[in-house]
């Protein structure tokens, strides 16, 4: 039998970035039971915001800057991250180099089941194209978030494959962009971001929560929800609107 407290053996990386340029090769899991409960949430990122709200967190991105390309879709799952930044060499020069920079695959490599693809990268150029989403749902990524392009929509939305980024773009990030840093910090639409940290997404955004306040803040959703089905209850049992503006639901 496995023991579950038992470290992870590492898993060989693929040298598609410096073995320097991976922080952190894993993190701790969050409990199957916690991610469950988080996934139970029905206003999934509303309710996050709210909770996040009364205990002063900030990590909440509206879909209007990081928007859903499959609508009804939802993460639950915890963050592997990519950091880009822009190659400094000309793009015709590096296109007739031929050498691509790009190491997304290795955060792939080391994502457990589950995990959620979370890259700072780059605006209006590609930073997770068709086989790059195809390799990473082969690896059992949940989705992606991505601060800045992607492309290949058929591709992701063919596999069920959710991506939440900035925009659509045919331009490839091969010769325009770089990979920094795998599993480090990364900073998407403002927030900061480090491998471990959970996701939730949906229609209406984007959480990042701390992996430190992941209790803490399924608490106080939960609590959240509890209120909200309340007063659902109420409304649909036809309670005065008086009373319904008097009572305290949450």
């Amino acid at each position: 039998m496995v023991d579950p407290a038992a470290p992870r053996q590492q898993k060989p990386l693929t040298g598609r970035v410096p073995p320097q340029a991976v922080r952190r090769r894993d993190f701790p899991a969050l409990p199957a039971e916690v991610l469950q409960r988080y996934a139970s949430i029905d206003d999934l990122t509303a309710t996050a915001s709210d909770a996040m709200d009364k205990l002063g967190l900030a990590g909440v991105v509206p879909a209007s800057e990081l928007a859903p390309q499959l609508p009804a879709a939802r993460l639950v799952g915890q963050a592997v991250t990519v950091r880009n930044t822009e190659r400094p060499d000309a793009v015709g020069a590096a296109a007739q180099e031929g050498k691509s920079r790009m190491g997304e695959h290795e955060a792939y490599n080391l994502a457990e089941p589950g995990n959620v693809v979370v890259i700072e990268g780059l605006a209006d150029v590609s930073n997770l194209g068709g086989q790059s989403a195809t390799v990473a749902h082969r690896a059992g990524c949940a989705g992606a978030i991505v601060d800045g392009g992607f492309r290949d929509p058929r591709v992701s939305r063919g596999l069920g494959f959710p991506i939440w980024s900035r925009g659509i773009t045919p331009i490839t990030g091969k010769w325009r962009l770089q990979t920094a840093e795998i599993n480090g910090r990364v900073r998407i639409a403002g927030v900061s971001v480090e491998a471990g940290d959970l996701v939730l997404a949906d229609e209406c955004g984007v959480a990042f929560i701390p992996y430190a306040q992941a209790q803490s803040v399924l608490q106080e959703m939960e609590r959240i929800q509890a209120g909200d089905h309340r007063q659902q209850r109420d409304i649909a049992a036809g309670v005065d609107l008086q009373t319904l503006a008097s009572t305290k639901y949450k």
